[in-house]
């Protein structure tokens, strides 16, 4: 049987099969490619190592070796694969050094550093009666995006974005006030964008404020607020922050130090997700007994309590709305929630939860129906209900929560 005729050789003088200097220069990679076949055709094979490692190498690292091993290699083409390649490898070590959690999070600071925007994607087991998020899921995602912003300028993962200073007084951020107002609920699978950033708010509390976006068309879907302390808890779209002492359980003045630190993430002018005055602000008068509607001895699962050792703020807006009567749940849907968390609840705790009617105040009706702070238009005062809440401790009645809730007729499905 006749054998086929061996390739004709890869000579200078075979302009059809060996490209041109200046080919070769402008296209390195053509030039790994030949000589790899190159290192093949004349029995050098590269040796496996260099081709399939314990980790996987780019193709540009498998030609320089099977360059360097060929006869008359061009150094400009071997330099300026070198070069690629160590680019290539500082941009993967620099990944490598970040947390896998922020290599996939599809979050990251503003360009100024001084927010911070994360989108998420409804899940299935997010979604309520309504086939929309509900309040909790927003809620909770507020607090994930807050605690995502906290990491990513450095704070603690060992509680909820504390301080160097923190940490070392054993310190702990708790809610004193949240306020959240949903504009349109998302649906399940719709992705969201949710930005943030956080600032002073008096002598021993800092603010977080929030808004809320519909990914796909920017329409701004909620805003919300939150005031900590240190050690009390606020939920999100506007909350308050205080400082607690974890040991001793007591309230602790933000010192200098701690403003220090946090300071030079915050915005330098006052940045607020509502206007000044709005009713994130406005006090919640305290419910007295005989209430309307009541849901008594509600006591907290495990699964309710968060790592610093009690119930989590999101967990008081399930129990607030317990107390809503079923007529209000069947036709209308939340529209905004405002709680100002007053003690903290243990493991061991049973609580009720408290609920009466408010009258609506016909100038905040007023303001509704014009669109003011962004909430929705059209709104009849016939559609819109308003309650009073009031969390206690069964067993003495200590007051743990006091609450304003307000709702709006449900939209056509």
């Amino acid at each position: 049987m006749l054998k086929p005729p061996p390739p004709p050789p890869l000579s200078s003088s075979s302009s059809s099969l060996t490209p041109s200097p200046s080919t070769v220069r402008s296209s390195p990679s053509s030039s790994a490619v030949r000589s790899a076949a190159q290192c093949r055709s004349n029995g050098r094979i590269p040796c496996p190592s260099a081709i399939l490692p314990r980790r996987r190498r780019s193709f540009s690292s498998v030609a320089v070796s099977c360059l360097a091993a060929s006869p008359g290699t061009n150094s400009a083409d071997l330099a300026l694969i070198s070069k690629k390649e160590s680019a290539n490898g500082a941009a993967m070590m620099t990944t490598k050094m970040m947390p896998l959690a922020n290599q996939l999070r599809l979050g990251s600071l503003t360009e100024d550093g001084l927010s911070y925007k994360e989108s998420f994607i409804v899940r299935s087991y997010e979604v309520g009666i309504n086939k929309t998020a509900t309040v909790e899921t927003i809620a909770n995602l507020l607090q994930e995006v807050g605690c995502n912003h906290a990491q990513s300028v450095g704070y603690s993962t060992d509680g909820f974005a504390t301080t160097p200073t923190m940490r070392k007084l054993h310190l702990i951020w708790v809610t004193a006030r949240m306020h959240i107002e949903i504009y349109r609920y998302p649906a399940w699978s719709d992705v969201i964008e949710l930005e943030t950033w956080c600032q002073p708010d008096g002598r021993m509390g800092t603010r977080r404020d929030f808004i809320l976006k519909d990914y796909a068309n920017g329409e701004v879907i909620g805003r919300a607020t939150r005031v900590t302390i240190i050690n009390v808890h606020i939920a999100s779209c506007c909350s308050k922050w205080v400082m607690m002492n974890q040991d001793t359980r007591r309230l602790q003045r933000v010192t200098s130090e701690i403003h220090e630190e946090y300071l030079i993430h915050c915005p330098k002018t006052l940045r607020l997700a509502f206007p000044e005055g709005n009713k994130s602000t406005k006090k919640i008068t305290k419910l007295e007994d005989p209430a309307e509607y009541s849901k008594l001895g509600l006591v907290p699962r495990r699964a309710d309590l968060d790592m610093n050792q009690h119930v989590n703020n999101v967990t008081y807006i399930g129990w607030i709305l317990e107390s809503i009567p079923q007529e209000i749940i069947d036709t209308h849907e939340l529209q905004s929630i405002t709680l100002d968390y007053r003690r903290e609840c243990q493991h061991d705790d049973i609580v009720d939860s408290l609920a009466s009617s408010e009258t609506v105040d016909e100038a905040e009706t007023i303001s509704e129906l014009k669109g003011i702070n962004g909430s929705p238009t059209g709104i009849k005062d016939e559609e819109f209900s308003q309650f009073l809440h009031l969390l206690r401790l069964s067993s003495e009645g200590s007051e743990i929560n006091r609450g304003r809730t307000e709702w709006r007729r449900k939209p056509p499905r």
